[in-house]
């Protein structure tokens, strides 16, 4: 048994043939595109397993995946959480929002390659697409391993979940300050914080916390603001 099975299996998580070759072809996707576009900063295919693929799927420990649902990953980026959490659960349907065409381009091909069904792509802005009706209050879940503050992320990504949703952003090291900062925030949006899960990953220095955010009412007309203003002007 390789160390990523080792790891999956600690997560309860078992793939089978095809599944661990489209986690294969994907890493080798993944450092073939990155050398002509900035998608990642860890290569080294260990570390893609352990930073990316595992953290990627740790959400499992904060909610059944295991289950049809509607999920939307807000700035994606290269894929992450997304992609692994599809190849690891096809059932679940998938959107992936990300800002830079470039990266969608990638995502697209990596989609293509791996055959992968029920997973869209979106390129733009979390404020404009939280508002399309289309969108809105139409997911179960929103995940996130966007580098923003929570009050930030929170009016990004909540917009999206419907009443009895959740949205878990992935947030590195110690929470506590960030968290009572967000509450107002998390409140005004129509969330709840409702638990928080933080762990080491395995063989990293790397230290995780999933904050369950809970929907329970729906998102006030006036948010997301328009388009800059969360970031500059957190609630």
């Amino acid at each position: 048994m390789n160390k990523f099975e080792k790891s999956l299996e600690k997560l309860n998580i078992h793939l089978n043939e095809k599944q661990m070759f489209q986690f294969m072809k994907y890493y080798e996707m993944l450092i073939e595109t990155n050398k002509v576009m900035n998608l990642t900063a860890i290569t080294e295919y260990d570390e893609v397993v352990d930073k990316h693929f595992i953290d990627s799927l740790s959400l499992i420990q904060a909610i059944d995946l295991n289950q049809p649902l509607k999920v939307i990953d807000v700035g994606t980026g290269a894929g992450f959480p997304g992609i692994p959490l599809k190849i690891a659960f096809p059932q679940l349907k998938i959107v992936l929002l990300d800002s830079l065409n470039k990266r969608i381009n990638f995502l697209n091909r990596v989609i293509e390659t791996l055959e992968l069904t029920d997973v869209e792509t979106i390129h733009g802005r979390a404020e404009d697409f939280g508002r399309n009706p289309q969108y809105r209050e139409q997911f179960d879940l929103c995940v996130s391993r966007a580098v923003a503050n929570l009050s930030t992320l929170s009016e990004y990504c909540v917009p999206f979940i419907q009443v009895g949703g959740h949205f878990i952003p992935y947030k590195s090291g110690k929470v506590q300050e960030e968290l009572e900062n967000s509450r107002r925030a998390v409140t005004l949006l129509g969330g709840h914080i409702a638990d928080c899960l933080s762990y080491s990953l395995a063989d990293t220095d790397m230290e995780r916390t999933l904050v369950i955010i809970e929907k329970i009412n729906p998102t006030k007309k006036a948010y997301p603001r328009k388009a800059g203003k969360p970031s500059k002007e957190p609630l």
